[in-house]
């Protein structure tokens, strides 16, 4: 495949068209087998056996700074370097190991089931209004509500102020899109992206000293009590980890959620076995990461040269290179999954990428299975006649690809 043509299979990724069903672009790309685009310093991986093998990899880096078509462009003017310093998820270690620790204290299991109780409540709360109506919007209504109550929660941002940032994370989100790395140009939307990250950092920078002035028992006061502690950690490092946690508590969880609410209602006796069997719901959530993940695609850099799946002769990977790994496509490999294209949360063996590997396994796994858990065990059980009413809006998001809207009969 020539570099033309393999930049163009990437850019169907890019078409909003194709994002209520990106499975056959996937597939297409999967079948080309790794895409290597040496003008662009890129490879793009969609095998699971690859997938799995850059994550696992210790030379494969998450901090995008290292990439070399970014120095290049640093250096041309083509880009600007982004204020401050970036979340502990495109860090490495050392700093990724000291952040997370300080972060993880907020999710450790005991934490998390303690939540359990109050994301229940809030889930019958929600459950109720919508029997009322009759109808309700998945993500509005159920899917959106919950898992930014709790990341407001958890993190200490008042739930009122959150329609003043849930537009800037939207855009941020937007900004995981790979459109630079594919096009080698500057998104439309690149002044509104820098306008609502610098608005994001200035509303987390005014909590913060509300919470030096009044500590609670929240996570941005415990960063704050680490760094009066001299535990290395500077403001701006605690307005980048909340920034991240933010975005993601509002994104993920979320598509998770809703994703799993409409492979259920597509495979109706499946929406049937977990209101009449709530145990299973572990399986719908593991299955639904697989087939329909929250968190399509990942980068990571090659610190050194490198040589991804040697098992099949490898592809070589030079050092400062971006690798692109499609989760979409490596979770419906036919190598790796028998009826990969279905949804069954019967099948034998359920694995997936979806909360990655390694030393960057997302930090939040724990809380979004809660989460999905929960609604997913309450919704079916309350409304088991519940049909789809429409088909669903997708956002424009690739890498976080998910509904805007999932109309939904009860």
């Amino acid at each position: 495949m020539t570099n033309a043509d393999a930049q163009a299979l990437l850019g169907n990724l890019l078409d909003p068209s194709n994002r209520a069903d990106p499975y056959p672009v996937y597939a297409r790309i999967r079948e080309a087998g790794p895409l290597v685009l040496p003008d662009g310093h890129l490879v793009v991986f969609s095998s699971f056996a690859d997938c799995d093998d850059v994550l696992r990899h210790p030379d494969s880096a998450s901090d995008g700074m290292k990439s070399t078509l970014v120095q290049r462009r640093l250096a041309d003017g083509q880009v600007v370097r982004p204020p401050g310093p970036p979340g502990f998820l495109f860090l490495d270690p050392p700093d990724h190991t000291r952040l997370r620790k300080l972060v993880s204290k907020a999710f450790v299991p005991k934490v998390v089931r303690a939540l359990e109780p109050d994301i229940t409540a809030m889930v019958g709360d929600m459950l109720d209004a919508v029997e009322a109506r009759g109808s309700f919007d998945v993500v509005a209504d159920l899917a959106y509500p919950l898992p930014v109550a709790v990341i407001c929660r958890l993190l200490g941002v008042p739930l009122e102020d959150e329609p003043r940032f849930s537009h800037a994370s939207a855009v941020l989100a937007q900004a995981l899109d790979p459109f630079m790395t594919v096009t080698g140009g500057v998104p439309d939307n690149v002044d509104e992206r820098m306008e609502a990250g610098a608005w994001l950092r200035d509303y987390l920078r005014g909590l913060i000293e509300q919470r030096r002035a009044e500590p609670r028992d929240d996570l941005i006061s415990g960063l704050i009590a680490a760094e009066e502690a001299g535990d290395q950690l500077t403001e701006e490092e605690i307005v980048a980890t909340c920034n991240l946690l933010l975005i993601a508590g509002h994104e993920t969880t979320v598509n998770l959620i809703a994703n799993a609410v409409l492979a259920m209602l597509r495979s109706p006796e499946q929406w049937a076995a977990l209101a009449a069997d709530p145990s299973r719901v572990s399986t719908v959530v593991e299955e639904t990461m697989r087939h329909d993940p929250p968190v399509q695609l990942a980068m990571r850099i090659a610190e050194q040269d490198m040589v991804i799946g040697g098992a099949s002769g490898g592809t070589a990977v030079p050092k400062g290179d971006t690798m692109m790994l499609l989760f979409g496509a490596a979770h419906r490999d036919p190598d790796a999954f028998s009826r990969a294209d279905a949804f069954d949360p019967d099948r034998d063996v359920i694995r997936h990428l979806g909360f990655g590997k390694g030393p960057h396994f997302c930090l939040g796994a724990p809380l979004a299975r809660l989460e999905a858990s929960v609604a997913l065990t309450a919704v079916t059980a309350r409304f088991p006649n519940a049909r789809i009413d429409g088909e669903p809006v997708y956002k424009p998001n690739l890498t976080l690809r998910g509904m805007a809207t999932l109309p939904v009969t009860v």
